[in-house]
């Protein structure tokens, strides 16, 4: 057997390959197009690595073609889901045996909202990084995609149309010709700085079997197509879904099923939107991790349902979009800009009102004595394709006399210091009191300004500034012993807002404290290495027996 497309088929059938490949065959299209008897090609004869059954060698039939063919038949194919769309448990423990013993993969994809789609990124010298779009075409897609397990592509993708990664640029001008086993065979021209930005980023859209997920759910009541309370078909029966603890990453995979792109806002009150044709809840309990392709694969409850509210106000529902926001730190900034400051107790009483400091603070002998502080800066940009936005709008937004300005977000990041083995050992939190275009690259206009209760959010290619001398931007260490820690920022850490790719929202760095001084080092995004090197970094001389080295 090989592997095609997502699907298992039977050689020596390259050109069924191929038009699987391209679209699912319906037993009913079949059966008609049997029935018809008119031929237009004979002769088929293909390789199996061409991206589209047109590109192999055929022949037209010419004159009266029901007369054709007349020592053969309808080429007829049948399609088998592969390992990636399989749902049986059984086939899954396979898949991941297969994994294993392959090891981690060299080659990836970031930022779609669907299965087989995404900004393309590879693995060299432990770090993942882009492929800059110069010469990108069908056949060097073609080959990522059936690297990944996926059929030929549907599409080449410039000008970081999945949105911009981060870090290296690894290769420039890969030209495949589409009969190789790995993009690694492909020749390329390794990049230099002057030939690429990450503006330029190589995605694909890979073409994937037809599960027919999408039948299995809708929206109803909603203004547009985008948006709706969530119904799903359980049997025969369409019904409501429980929003008891319907976050945004059910919504993803709602939206992701519905093949409508990322979610906007997951809705858990859906009284507004027309309820004239409202069905009964037949789904609840549902948790899903934010990759499943559909709501049926994420954990939910059996036939026996279990909502607080069953009422149609309840009922959980999406609003889509075809775009979604990317947060991530500019790590080497935290890496720089960290130290520790004694801050007097008469200077913390706004930060002790907005709880920016550890519990022990409650019991100091106020305001005599001091806190440890660790700051540092934080530069949050958006390399996604759509602006950042609080998910509260400015009607609801809290007002905070001491600091006198309005949160936004009552926690926009999190940061912990960790011991190895992930303990919490001190944690603090900054709520975003002001999202705002700091700085932008090139040709990219400022949108949002704190000023004057100004409209809040981050503009796509922009960054928002926290600098590290003003309140909160802090990890209180007071408690904290000598010792090597783990620093970690987290972005978005509730998934309030919804982003193309959350991955990559964390941050860490190593830390040696001395009891006086403090050594913040190999700082890095949370996705950015390979996992042997995540192993390293987690493991380093000192680490295991939390003493300096």
């Amino acid at each position: 057997m090989q592997l095609q497309a997502g699907w298992l088929v039977t050689p020596p059938l390259q050109a069924a390959t191929l038009a699987m490949a391209q679209g699912s065959l319906f037993p009913h299209r079949l059966f008609t197009e049997r029935q018809q008897l008119n031929y237009r090609l004979h002769s088929v004869s293909c390789t199996g690595t061409e991206v589209h059954l047109s590109l192999c060698s055929f022949e037209f039939y010419r004159g009266n073609s029901s007369a054709a063919c007349g020592s053969g038949m309808p080429a007829v194919v049948s399609c088998v889901p592969g390992p990636l769309f399989a749902t049986g448990n059984g086939h899954k423990k396979k898949q991941r045996q297969q994994q294993q013993q392959q090891g981690q993969p060299r080659i990836r994809l970031k930022g779609g909202a669907r299965v087989g789609e995404g900004r393309v990124e590879v693995l060299r010298s432990s770090e993942w990084g882009t492929i800059c779009d110069d010469r990108w075409n069908l056949q060097s897609a073609s080959v990522v995609c059936r690297e990944l397990g996926f059929g030929s592509a549907k599409e080449a993708l410039t000008g970081a149309r999945m949105g911009q990664g981060t870090g290296p640029i690894h290769l420039n001008e890969v030209q495949c010709r589409g009969t190789e086993k790995s993009l690694w065979n492909c020749p390329s021209r390794n990049i230099t700085q002057e030939d690429c930005k990450h503006t330029e980023d190589a995605a694909v859209r890979c073409n994937i079997p037809y599960m027919g997920y999408e039948n299995l759910i809708r929206l109803a009541g909603g203004r547009t197509e985008f948006e709706g309370r969530v119904e799903v078909k359980r049997g025969s029966k369409w019904g409501t879904v429980c929003s008891d603890g319907w976050t945004t990453k059910e919504a993803m995979v709602a939206c992701r099923q519905l093949g409508l792109g990322y979610s906007l806002h997951a809705v858990t009150e859906t009284w507004y939107w027309d309820a004239s044709n409202v069905t009964e809840m037949v789904m609840s309990g549902v948790k899903c991790a934010g990759h499943e392709m559909s709501l049926s694969h994420c954990q939910h409850h059996g036939a026996s349902l279990s909502c607080r509210n069953t009422g149609t106000r309840f009922a959980a529902g999406v609003i889509c979009s075809e775009t979604a926001s990317d947060l991530l730190l500019h790590a080497p900034l935290v890496q720089e800009t960290a130290y520790i400051e004694d801050r007097p107790l008469h200077m913390l009483y706004c930060a002790a009102e907005e709880n920016c400091l550890a519990s022990s603070a409650r019991l100091a002998n106020w305001p005599y004595g001091h806190r440890r502080l660790l700051r540092f800066s934080s530069q949050i940009h958006n390399r996604g394709r759509a602006d950042f936005r609080p998910k509260a709008g400015r009607h609801s937004w809290v007002w905070h006399e001491c600091h006198r300005h309005y949160h936004s977000m009552d926690i926009f990041t999190h940061y912990d210091i960790l011991t190895p083995n992930g303990t919490k050992v001190a944690e603090g939190h900054k709520a975003s009191f002001c999202l705002e275009d700091t700085e932008c690259e090139e040709d990219v206009a400022k949108r949002y300004e704190c000023a004057n209760f100004g409209e809040q959010g981050i503009t796509v290619g922009c960054w928002d500034l926290y600098r590290h001398d003003i309140d909160c931007q802090w990890i209180d260490i007071t408690d904290v012993k000598p010792g090597n820690y783990i620093l970690q920022v987290v972005i978005n850490p509730n998934f309030e807002v919804a982003e193309s790719d959350f991955t990559n929202n964390a941050m860490k760095c190593n830390c040696k404290y001395d009891g006086h001084r403090i050594w913040v080092h190999s700082c890095h995004i949370g996705d950015a290495l390979s996992e042997e090197a995540n192993k390293r970094f987690e493991q380093y001389p000192g680490q295991l027996n939390n003493q300096i080295s």
